[in-house]
């Protein structure tokens, strides 16, 4: 870890940035004193997908593409129905 004055900070901020995505700890100081600390974040793992790993979790009805009774599709638009459903309330 190395310190930076808080001025010099100011001026070399994307360096110091840069050294902190590196890896590097970066204390800011202000009247010799560390007042801020830089550090990068590190990388996040990708969970291992594992095709077929929520069987059995899932299920969907046999008439899932059907349409739907309380909506009247009888072959009206969606926007003739949905002025009909709110006049119905």
């Amino acid at each position: 870890m190395y310190e930076v004055d808080i001025v010099e900070a100011k001026e070399k901020l994307l360096e110091l940035i840069e050294a902190a995505m590196r890896g590097e700890e970066v204390a800011i100081t202000q009247d010799n004193q560390p007042v801020v600390k830089l550090v990068g974040i590190p990388k996040q793992a990708k969970p291992n997908r594992k095709a077929g790993s929520a069987k059995g979790m899932v299920w969907m009805s046999d008439d899932f593409d059907e349409p739907l009774e309380e909506f009247g599709y009888g072959g009206y638009g969606i926007r003739d129905n949905y002025w009909r459903f709110c006049d119905a309330v």
